[in-house]
């Protein structure tokens, strides 16, 4: 009889000297088999320690009439496509959570950001007198042009033109005093939208 065979007819019998045998004899193999898949050595260490455990633990199902080396073979080739599976899949969340922190934290961001732009607008256009307040919000808060504004006031174009050149003038001056920067960083984020 041939010394493969009576190694299974061995481990078939739950001879745990002749698992050992197995599992020295084919670990490296095995290992390099999967590591050259998975480039990860604790990550091939486990698919062939668990290569082996499916063996041991279904040995009754060995067939002694062929040799055990395509066996080992087959299933540590489908442990590893299943470790590569996994591997895609968790990089794969990770790369969504990566992209949804990045989009949350992006959003809060831009959110303070314009808070902080229109209570810096607000603040300016508390400088503004009534009447160009009114002429400003409606002119780029609701696109309104002069014709427009001057019909809904009841004041002549012109006066509507002064208004908003005097407003204009004003919130530049008020601009140009404060933290020009912040402004323009602010605008930069805004416009871009």
């Amino acid at each position: 009889m041939p010394p493969e065979k009576e190694l299974l007819i061995a481990l078939k019998a739950g001879d745990e000297s002749a698992f050992k045998a197995v599992f020295d004899l084919y670990f490296k193999r095995m290992f390099a088999f999967c590591y050259k898949m998975l480039k990860n050595r604790e990550q091939a260490e486990e698919v062939v320690n668990d290569t082996f455990l499916s063996v041991w633990t279904n040995r009754h199902k060995l067939n002694i009439e062929f040799p055990i080396a395509p066996y080992l073979y087959t299933i540590n080739r489908r442990l590893t496509l299943n470790a590569l599976r996994q591997i895609a899949t968790s990089q794969k969340a990770i790369n969504e959570l990566w992209l949804t922190i990045e989009k949350i934290s992006n959003d809060t961001e831009e959110s303070i950001l314009l808070n902080d732009l229109q209570r810096f607008t607000d603040e300016a256009l508390q400088i503004l007198s009534p009447q160009q307040q009114i002429v400003f919000k409606m002119s780029r808060y609701e696109h309104l042009n002069y014709d427009e504004i001057a019909e809904k006031l009841n004041l002549s174009r012109n006066t509507v033109k002064n208004h908003l050149i005097a407003a204009l003038k004003t919130l530049r001056n008020y601009f140009s005093q404060s933290d020009l920067n912040f402004f323009i960083l602010i605008s930069a984020i805004v416009l871009k939208k």
